[in-house]
């Protein structure tokens, strides 16, 4: 069987349009739908907001029909030169049987968005190679004002066929957990979701990748056992590295109860492991954030706490 080829989207150009879909959960206010829209416009930009972006089905923006409707929508619409997310939450994974990979990957576009979002965007890597960003939202992000780190790295890579800069991470705020360099291909995202596709078709093969984990609201006991359970399925058998970004929140909800700390619990990983591994990264759910190319080929160097993007993104 010959290997996909791999599929970068076009760079976004000043008058391009955006789409924005909520593929998860719905926005708890919609105001800050508004909010990101105008945030959007001020910098040149058109967006057309999804059918369902602003639906409310309890936990879920909508029927699984009008949000696959909507992303759908989204690709076939030639106008259309990039795909945000509105925000995660929970619903994603409901999605992924009945979506139209072989159209998706005819109509490759910049898609951004994190946490739940991570299983579309490892679910379009695996079926269609489409390279897809773990980014900054419209409703979480945008509606808030960006973090000046976060804004600039976005429209970086987003808009230039040039590979990003290296990032240089501050010793001060990121932890080396095991020294090294390696190179591969970036891979994964929220952990929970990187959880619920292993036995599926939706999950990528994570040989030879550079490993994505964050999380928010899991206590640490709880990220000792996905951690384990992606130990226990072979799953990081051959990562060449690892990054774990912002695991927030994630504390035991009872004080006085025994626990350990999920730096500790990811310092035990790394020892297992013995792949290069850096940790509190900025990523994930807090405001300062990495826009993450999912598939592209980059270099960590965990001794001097170095991200290099060993090609561009888009085109």
């Amino acid at each position: 069987m010959r290997p996909m080829k791999i599929l970068k989207p076009a760079k976004l150009k000043k008058g391009d349009l955006i789409g924005l879909i909520s593929p998860a959960s719905p926005i708890d206010d919609p105001a800050k739908i508004d909010k990101g829209v105008l945030y959007l416009e001020s910098l040149g930009y058109r967006v057309l907001v999804g059918d369902s972006v602003k639906k409310n089905l309890g936990y879920l923006a909508g029927t699984d029909e009008e949000r696959v409707s909507d992303i759908h929508a989204m690709f076939l619409n030639r106008q259309v030169k990039a795909i945000f997310c509105v925000r995660g939450g929970y619903g994603t994974p409901r999605l992924l049987r009945s979506l139209d990979y072989t159209m998706i990957s005819r109509n490759p576009k910049i898609l951004v968005g994190f946490s739940d979002i991570t299983a579309l965007q490892l679910a379009i890597w695996q079926k269609c190679r489409v390279i897809s960003f773990h980014g900054p939202m419209v409703g979480v992000d945008m509606a808030s004002g960006m973090d000046p780190f976060t804004e600039e790295m976005l429209w970086q890579v987003l808009t230039s066929d040039k590979k990003p800069k290296q990032v240089t991470f501050d010793r001060n705020e990121s932890t080396v957990l095991s020294p090294g360099s390696s190179e591969g291909r970036l891979l994964g995202g929220n952990l929970s979701l990187l959880i619920t596709l292993l036995g599926t078709p939706y999950l990528p093969d994570l040989r030879n990748s550079i490993l994505l984990v964050e999380e928010i609201g899991e206590e640490p006991y709880r990220v000792d056992r996905m951690l384990t359970h992606l130990l226990n399925a072979g799953a990081l058998k051959r990562v060449k590295a690892m990054v774990a970004g912002k695991f927030t929140d994630c504390v035991p909800k009872n004080s006085a109860t025994s626990s350990r700390s999920v730096d500790e619990i990811l310092r035990e990983l790394a020892g297992v492991l013995r792949v290069p591994f850096l940790s509190n990264l900025p990523f994930g759910h807090f405001p300062k954030k990495l826009t993450l190319p999912i598939g592209l080929r980059v270099k960590v160097n965990a001794t001097s706490l170095r991200l290099q993007f060993l090609e561009a993104a888009v085109v």
